[in-house]
């Protein structure tokens, strides 16, 4: 039992460590992803997400646009008149995602990326998603990695920003052999993962639970979704609502329910998969058949 509680509290110094909030036993928070509804505009998307009890939301596209920081400037102004608006509303944005790439992003990508930084610095957003990218995990990939890391983390301490990354397990950290070179050879206390949970488990073939064991201190934000091993135009497998595929949603709900208090959203990909059916569909679905 005394074994039990020093894992614990080891997994909780840890999550201090690396920004995640709450505690462990603490219960995840729901929330979706704007790539499903990319099309809406933000009033939309706070009415959906209080159609289903939802008032924290995780923003890739608004409007029919992927470039935020100019939608948002054209829609809003200004930052702090966005906040005004999300307060009076209730609702919050968990994370910006941007389409930065840690290993082989550009600088005209890296200027992209900061555009978003005065945006989530005014509404209070804890995280920008960045992608890890590259094609292979060899030595002269995590040097750049970890160049473009500390290059951040010190750009964060001379501007006194808040906001942090958080790198998506989507282009070469797919497993958890890859993510435990790729954790050994960062700066200490400078990564922040967002775990995509069908990623792993599809093109790494990996138990997620056996990822998890991996990552678990690391992973501020969890993406989950539903398919089933059928080819699509885009993917060996094609994506179903929830519940109604193979993916072993069951037991990364139990490790999630009792060891991450951060949050788990609904990646609905039909931004790029536009046959599936509308968002509000997949978010009915997951409630209907308590999927997560």
């Amino acid at each position: 039992m005394a074994g039990k509680r020093d894992a614990a509290s080891g997994v909780e110094k840890a999550r201090q460590r690396t920004g995640v909030v709450g505690s462990v036993g603490a219960m995840y928070t729901r929330t979706f992803s704007t790539l499903g509804c990319g099309e809406l505009s933000l009033d939309e998307v706070i009415a959906l997400g209080a159609r289903h009890g939802l008032a924290q939301f995780e923003v890739r596209a608004l409007g029919g646009s992927l470039d935020l920081p100019a939608y948002l400037a054209a829609s809003f102004g200004s930052p702090a008149s966005l906040a005004a608006k999300l307060s009076a509303a209730g609702a919050a944005i968990v994370a910006l995602d941007t389409s930065f790439r840690l290993i082989d992003g550009s600088e005209e990508e890296r200027a992209r990326l900061l555009a978003f930084v005065p945006w989530a610095e005014a509404l209070g957003v804890r995280w920008l998603r960045v992608f890890d990218g590259g094609t292979t995990l060899d030595t002269a990939a995590l040097a750049r990695a970890a160049e473009t890391l500390r290059g951040w983390q010190s750009l964060r301490r001379e501007r006194g920003w808040a906001v942090d990354w958080m790198i998506e397990t989507h282009d070469t950290l797919w497993d958890a052999e890859r993510l435990t070179r790729f954790l050994a050879a960062m700066p200490p206390d400078s990564v922040r993962l967002l775990w995509d949970t069908h990623h792993t488990w599809k093109r790494g073939g990996e138990e997620p639970r056996a990822t998890w064991r991996a990552i678990a201190p690391h992973v501020v934000h969890v993406h989950v979704k539903d398919s089933v091993s059928e080819p699509s135009g885009r993917h060996p497998f094609t994506y179903v609502l929830p519940g109604a595929g193979e993916f072993p949603m069951a037991p990364v709900r139990a490790v999630l329910a009792a060891e991450f208090s951060g949050a788990v959203s609904l990646e609905w990909e039909r931004w790029w998969h536009p046959s599936l059916p509308p968002l509000e569909n997949a978010l009915r679905a997951a409630e209907e058949r308590r999927w997560w």
